[in-house]
């Protein structure tokens, strides 16, 4: 028997993933069966066993992915724009967040990934980890800000970046109903305004 590629093993791996994803959407995780999953990838049984060996662990999968992608972005305008405002860099990663949601509809997905966090103790330990690690690179952006005296020092940039850190799940109801959040009293700032 012919040895199988480590290509062919991520192609398929991602085949399964893109499948579960429509699946998700379409009908949410609890509704979806593996028969189903199966039937959408166009792969027997076996071939998607061979790569997760339940529901939960694509769910775990496809929320990691997101999330280190969101984390790449964040670390990437991070630490590519430090000449930039604190406010120019959240809101050039929500504008990234929110045109990757709209190619992609992840943030239907996150919302779904979110509520599933709150009954599974993995997916919540492995958000908190990925979550850790944004603060920390939007920490890096602070301090350097601190350090030119462009942000204030009397708060720890530990404590500025958790902040903005919460500012970025506010771009996902709205990406994943189409309805617009406001803050009390009229329109939500933007975090330039915020920033400034």
């Amino acid at each position: 028997m012919p040895k199988v590629s480590q290509e062919y093993m991520d192609a398929r791996r991602a085949q399964i993933l893109d499948a579960a994803r429509r699946c998700f959407l379409r009908d949410g995780f609890h509704s979806t069966s593996m028969q189903d999953l199966f039937a959408e990838s166009g792969l027997s049984a076996g071939a998607v066993y061979r790569h997760f060996a339940s529901k939960d662990e694509m769910i775990l999968a496809i929320a990691e992915e997101n999330m280190r992608d969101v984390l790449a972005l964040v670390h990437t305008v991070a630490t590519t724009r430090p000449a930039g405002s604190v406010g120019a860099v959240l809101a050039e990663v929500l504008d990234l967040l929110t045109s990757r949601s709209a190619a992609q509809d992840t943030s239907r997905l996150a919302v779904l990934a979110w509520s599933e966090a709150l009954r599974n103790p993995a997916l919540a330990r492995q958000f908190s980890t990925l979550l850790a690690q944004m603060r920390s690179d939007l920490a890096e952006v602070v301090r350097e800000h601190q350090e030119s005296g462009a942000l204030p020092g009397e708060v720890t940039a530990e404590k500025i970046a958790g902040a903005l850190v919460c500012l970025l799940p506010r771009t996902l109801p709205s990406n994943s109903t189409g309805s617009t959040i406001t803050c009390a009293g009229g329109a939500s700032p933007s975090p330039e305004e915020i920033f400034r």
